[in-house]
């Protein structure tokens, strides 16, 4: 089976993140992948592709010439002639559906995040039915796939999209002359909640809270509200955070003594469990998988989403006694290890290509499918 893998950008981060290994799965049951990228954007997606020899092709446009890229994705289906649309992402879905409607080639449709804009949540919903399945990357995406853009629940199913590496560095625990390290690694955008770390950590700094070693806090990644961020930090004293842009994520994690994930909305959030994977105890709002894949005082703390002051009470118990951190990193680590490991990665992969290879039958040919169109 030919599969036209279908995204927004090669942005670093989340949604390109784990294709290498997806792509792995649906080779070992006898796919072809090819990846299409509606724009570059930064471009730190592709170097993992191309270590893994994933043939991606890239559309040199930008994010809202939206009919410039459903040409340009109409003429790459009608060159390669693919089995099957694999979308990923709001855009790549919409100009995904409308491709494989003209060429009836049937479309499977990933659901990430827990946040939609009202205009891609109504266009998803009214087109719900032009994909043959939809994958969420956890549970919790699955059930609100299924409430918000009214999927019937027989036409979703649950891929969790992390596979915990037991090989990936380490952090290395805190000891007494250190400083405390605290990160946190995502996009600068509202529904990280990065302000809301910065008024947590205002309130600690109002409050007199003089934690036994000094504390250094980093954010990884970019965006468009980094200058926003800047100031808001500037203007509470905040000396001790840095915005320290794109790091490589497994180095930046494995620097750390304690992981923050201060966000409004989620999915599955990726980064969080690769912190995890490095051995941290993780600080998070109850919002997506995280309220199942963090146990509470056992793995890390959880808080309210926007919830300043439970984050600061949290930051407070977590920082108080620095030596707890190792404690509850290594229980972090056993945990992900257990609830994400490869095999079960593999597993569930596995179980979906085979359900979409049986629900169409042999593959259809490209040559077919243009003859029923005319």
């Amino acid at each position: 089976m030919r599969v036209a893998y279908v995204i927004n950008s090669l942005e670093g981060g989340g949604a390109v993140a784990p294709l290498p290994a997806l792509v792995r799965v649906m080779e070992a049951q006898g796919c072809t992948v090819r990846v299409f990228a509606l724009t570059p954007r930064d471009r730190r997606g592709l170097p993992p592709l191309e270590r893994a020899d994933i043939p991606t092709l890239v559309r040199d446009g930008g994010d809202t010439d939206h009919v410039a890229a459903l040409r340009w994705l109409d003429a790459q289906i009608d060159d390669w002639r693919p089995d099957l649309i694999w979308t990923s992402l709001t855009r790549a879905t919409l100009v995904g559906q409308i491709v494989g409607q003209r060429y009836h080639i049937p479309v499977v449709s990933w659901q990430h995040n827990a946040f939609l804009k009202p205009l891609n949540r109504w266009l998803l919903r009214l087109r719900r039915r032009r994909s043959l399945l939809w994958v969420a990357d956890s549970q919790c995406v699955a059930d609100l796939t299924h409430r918000r853009l009214r999927v019937a629940r027989d036409r979703i199913a649950s891929w969790p999209l992390f596979s915990a590496d037991p090989d990936a560095p380490q952090a290395a625990p805190w000891v007494p002359g250190q400083p405390i390290r605290i990160g946190s690694l995502g996009r600068l955008h509202p529904n990280k909640g990065y302000d809301v770390l910065i008024a947590a950590l205002a309130r600690l700094r109002a409050g007199g809270f003089v934690p036994p070693a000094p504390v250094e806090i980093e954010i990884a990644g970019d965006g468009a509200l980094r200058t926003d961020l800047v100031t808001r930090a500037a203007a509470t004293n905040l000396h001790n955070l840095g915005f320290i842009g794109f790091s490589e994520p497994r180095a930046f994690l494995a620097s750390l003594h304690l992981y923050v994930q201060p966000s409004r909305s989620e999915g599955l959030c990726i980064a969080a469990h690769e912190a995890m994977q490095a051995g941290l105890p993780v600080l998070a709002s109850t919002v997506g998988e995280l309220r199942y894949s963090i146990l509470d005082r056992r793995t890390g703390r959880l808080v309210p989403p926007e919830d300043p002051a439970a984050l600061a009470t949290a930051l407070v118990d977590l920082l108080a006694d620095p030596t707890q951190l190792a404690t509850l990193g290594r229980a972090s680590r056993a945990h992900v290890l257990d609830r994400f490991g490869r095999q079960s990665f593999d597993d569930a992969g596995t179980a979906i290509v085979a359900r979409i290879g049986r629900e169409l039958g042999s593959p259809r040919s490209f040559r077919s499918a243009r003859l029923r169109r005319a």
